[in-house]
């Protein structure tokens, strides 16, 4: 039975994977994962991670992946802000290193990416996300704007599924949150 994780399950996870898998990667912790490593959250119900590995690793990888969640009772899952929207140039650039554990090179994935993703979903818990990154000046209420922007004009071409007035829509929500001040608790 898989448990809640918090930041202490997230760095047992990497200190256990980077010597059971021994190939050059890139592993990058996504959403969930990153507020709980970063401290803007208690727990999460799954670590969240996106990796690069050569294709001739790639089962060696997922299978170290695997052995892992059923030793430390995890639950891993893969995913991508590239599941769900085009990512923005320079994502790559922007993806903050946090460490090396063997040969990997574990980062966050892009926040702006990761961000943008989580309107696409439009959630209440992918707002309050969005909301303290930019409450913590991780991310910046321009820069997304602008990140958005930019993908707009592949947003509605890569997938049937996708609607940009629908985004849109989201984009104000979270735009009419962020600018309108709380109230003091």
């Amino acid at each position: 039975m898989s448990q809640r994780c918090d930041r202490q399950g997230i760095e047992r996870f990497l200190r256990s994977l980077g010597p059971r898998f021994t190939k050059p990667g890139r592993l990058y912790l996504v959403g969930g994962t990153t507020m709980v490593y970063e401290g803007l959250r208690q727990q999460t119900l799954d670590i969240t991670i996106s990796f690069e590995v050569d294709d001739q690793d790639r089962s060696a990888f997922v299978e170290a992946v695997r052995v892992l969640q059923e030793r430390l009772s995890l639950n891993i899952e893969k995913t991508s802000p590239a599941d769900f929207i085009p990512l923005p140039s320079g994502y790559r650039e922007r993806s903050p290193f946090i460490g090396r554990y063997g040969q990997l090179e574990v980062f966050h994935f892009d926040l702006y990416s990761t961000e943008l993703s989580k309107i696409e979903r439009g959630t209440e818990s992918d707002f309050a996300d969005v909301l303290s990154l930019l409450k913590s000046g991780r991310i910046e209420f321009a820069a997304l704007a602008g990140y958005l922007k930019e993908i707009m004009t592949r947003y509605a071409t890569e997938s049937i599924k996708q609607d940009p007035v629908e985004y849109r829509r989201k984009f104000e929500i979270l735009t009419v949150m962020w600018l309108t001040p709380s109230s003091p608790e």
